[in-house]
């Protein structure tokens, strides 16, 4: 190598000289899902930003008011919330959104506009104060209604293997955007110096197997038999347990090392917490695309039929072999409990 080319050394390639080399991969599209993932990335910064100064300002802490899910804001929710919003309503390529924040579908004015977003704005958002990473989750879909109106509960409401694309951005050690169009998964860093977002993990694939598994234990006397079976097997195994408490941390880990992220219906939450539409669909169209499989136990995630636009599913979630053994254990376990119930009714 020489001086001159030592000096000045490639930094590597941006977000939006990626995205723009990527665009042939949209056959629909003319640019403007290029500019929807360039005003995420855009808020993304601001977003980035504000968390940095959460220590510094008066934006820690808890907001004084619940969201639709009756769970405690906090500022920062607020914030992202506010940010992403804008980024989408001043793009223009957005007609409606889905914010885990907000109760109803919001109308952005764009009546051109040709896609939906469904997003958590800020997930894990209660670990801000502890200085523990968090993340926002997106999910990106064609509207099924013509343009030139508001957009309907009908294109809001899509299965999740209609989405077009989908990622989340993680802001810890370092920030990153993961994301996915459907043609492989690519995760970049952003060089806050440069004030960019680098591509730095080029086509993500999750190991089929690992040794890692990730489930809140303290709700270990809820979970359903064939849960705690699974739970135990872990231990056997000597695998190790991680539960960050921020969905984005846990999973964000688990596909780059292989593991499992278990989030399963309880005695207390039946139908699981997690949301099904700016959640568990965004997360699963990405681990399928990375090689690594999504399921509510029984079913694909993604071919789950949404009725409401916070509907709640357990999810099961990572490297498919171990996905798979959950989903074993659990048919096994129900499959008994028929057989008993069979038993007892012929008694």
């Amino acid at each position: 190598m020489t001086i001159t080319e030592n000096l000045a050394l490639p930094v590597g390639t941006t977000l939006d000289r990626f995205i723009m080399r990527k665009q042939e991969d949209f056959p629909f599209a003319t640019g403007e899902l290029s500019q929807l993932l360039r005003d995420i990335a855009l808020a993304a910064k601001i977003v980035n930003r504000a968390i940095n100064h959460a220590g510094l300002t008066d934006i820690g802490g808890a907001y004084g008011k619940q969201n639709v899910q009756g769970e405690d804001q906090q500022k920062l929710d607020v914030v992202a919330n506010i940010r992403f919003i804008r980024a989408l309503r001043n793009g223009g390529e957005v007609c409606a959104i889905i914010s885990e924040e907000d109760e109803e579908v919001i109308q952005t004015g764009n009546h051109k506009g040709k896609y939906i977003v469904a997003i958590d704005p800020l997930d894990g958002s209660s670990n801000i104060d502890v200085n523990v990473s968090i993340g926002t989750i997106f999910s990106v879909y064609r509207r099924l209604s013509e343009q030139g109106c508001e957009g309907t509960m009908e294109d809001c409401l899509q299965r999740g293997v209609q989405q077009v694309a989908a990622g989340y951005i993680i802001y810890g050690s370092s920030t990153m955007l993961v994301y996915t169009t459907g043609c492989g998964v690519n995760g970049f860093t952003y060089e806050t110096s440069l004030g960019e977002f680098f591509l730095s993990h080029p086509n993500i694939t999750i190991p089929a197997t690992g040794s890692i598994y990730s489930i809140n234990e303290g709700s270990y006397n809820q979970f359903q038999a064939a849960i705690k079976q699974y739970v135990e097997l872990c231990r056997e195994r000597n695998y190790s347990a991680r539960y960050i408490g921020s969905l984005v941390a846990d999973f964000h880990r688990n596909m780059l090392k292989g593991g499992i992220y278990m989030y399963p219906s309880t005695t207390k939450a039946p139908n699981g917490k997690l949301r099904l539409l700016y959640e568990a669909n965004a997360l699963a169209f990405i681990v399928e695309q990375a090689g690594g499989k999504a399921s509510n136990g029984s079913e694909r995630i993604m071919e789950l039929y949404p009725t409401d636009l916070h509907q709640r599913c357990p999810l099961y979630i990572g490297s498919t072999e171990m996905v798979e053994e959950v989903e074993r254990l659990l048919a096994n376990s129900e499959a008994t409990v028929s057989a008993s119930m069979s038993e007892a009714s012929h008694n």
